[in-house]
Order: C-alpha cells, then structure tokens, then sequence
C-alpha cells in the first residue's frame, strides 16, 4: 500500500546503433555539387527547440485500465478511481481505492492501489517457468521499492504459476511491513502477475492491497484472469 509520498523510478539501460554499417553506407555514396547562389549560406534558426519524445503510458478509459500496447485489464470495482502509475511499468496505468481518509488529521491518504502495462524492456525475459518468475522477481522488486522507503518483507512469500486465457504466467503474493504514525494497518500484501504474451514480451499487474482489505486480494486475482491480449 502507499501513501501520498511517491519514490522515483529506476533508470533504463540504452543500447546504440552500429558504426560501421553507417560508415560503410556513406563511403558508398557518389559525391554530388551543390550549386551555387553566388552568396554564403545563412545560418537558419529553427523556430522551435526539438522536443523530448515521451515515453508511451497507458489510460484508464471506463471500466478497463487500457496499456499502450493496447492490452486491457479490468478495474477492480466502480469504486476506484484513475491514479499515477508508480511501480515502474512500461506503458501502464493505475487505479486508487482510499481504505484511510485522512488517518493523522493532517490530510494523509492511505489506500489500494492496482497497475497494468508491460514489463520493462530492461528487464530480461523468458518465456519459461523460471523466465516468468525471475521476471516477476524482478519487476516486483522494483515496484515494492518505489511503492516504500526502506521495506521489510515478511516471510512466506508465494509463488505459482497461472494462466490466463491460454497463456502462461506466474504470480507473486509478499507481505510488506507497514509502521506508519496513527495508521491503522500493520501490513500491506503486494501481488504481481507477469503474463506472456506470445510474441517475446510480457504484461504485468501489480496490486498493493491493506492488510485490512484482504477481500480484494481475490477481486485483484478475477480481474488479472480477465486480462485481454490484443495483438
């Protein structure tokens, strides 16, 4: 679970195009005169600075959370509302249902929180049992952390495999220690779901629920089973 305070996203690895090919193209090329106008050429200001291309995000549109790549999970419940995704996916979107309206008097909000998009493509992956769930470690590793300062897992984290119309996933069920002044909650359950999706990629749901709710551990789980492929 999470509270109003957001931690930054890791950093993404780049990779680089090759040299070579591009020397060798140009050494292939036949000079070619460029006439002259008979006066130097002017320098031309562009009239606008090239703009930063924005990394691809999902939306929440009705009763679905819809990711880039166009794939669809349904929300949980009418009851929950658009919200920033935070856990680190790629293209994704997220949900926000408040368990704690103002728990310390001072406006702090405690609640649950659901995403879908894909896994981060620096994130290696297989499609094999051991692929799925290494995946699942790693994504999950990445959201607990930016869902929490400093957390502490409690043991008895859960794997399984699953499968979703056809195809096959894994799934991670871990328990974070929540000690928070004046809230209510001692624990919050984080649940991921990676899912293979046939063509070398994978999405991801990811769900941080209240130890108070545990209701919506198994709505989270009937939606994941819900999610829809579209290639």
């Amino acid at each position: 679970m999470i509270g109003a305070a957001v931690l930054v996203v890791a950093a993404l690895a780049a990779t680089g195009l090759s040299a070579g090919w591009i020397w060798n193209k140009a050494d292939a090329l036949t000079p070619v005169a460029i006439p002259s106008t008979g006066k130097p050429l002017e320098t031309v200001k562009p009239s606008a600075k090239p703009t930063k291309t924005e990394a691809p995000t999902g939306k929440v549109i009705g009763t679905e959370i819809v990711a880039a790549n166009t794939d669809t999970m349904p929300i949980m419940s009418s009851a929950w509302g658009n919200y920033v995704e935070t856990t680190g996916l790629s293209g994704g979107a997220a949900t926000w249902l408040t368990v704690h309206k103002n728990y310390d008097g001072k406006g702090a909000t405690w609640g649950n929180y659901t995403a879908f998009g894909q896994l981060p493509p620096d994130i290696p992956y297989k499609n094999t049992p051991a692929g799925l769930k290494e995946a699942g470690i790693q994504i999950g590793a990445r959201a607990i952390s930016n869902l929490y300062k400093n957390a502490q897992i409690m043991k008895g984290t859960q794997h399984k495999a699953i499968s979703v119309s056809g195809h096959p996933g894994h799934e991670i069920v871990a328990k974070v220690v929540v000690k928070v002044p004046k809230l209510a909650e001692t624990y919050s359950t984080v649940m991921i779901a990676v899912v293979d999706r046939g063509d070398g990629t994978a999405d991801v749901s990811i769900a941080d629920i209240a130890g108070s709710t545990p209701a919506w551990q198994n709505v989270w789980r009937y939606k994941v089973a819900q999610i829809k492929i579209n290639k």
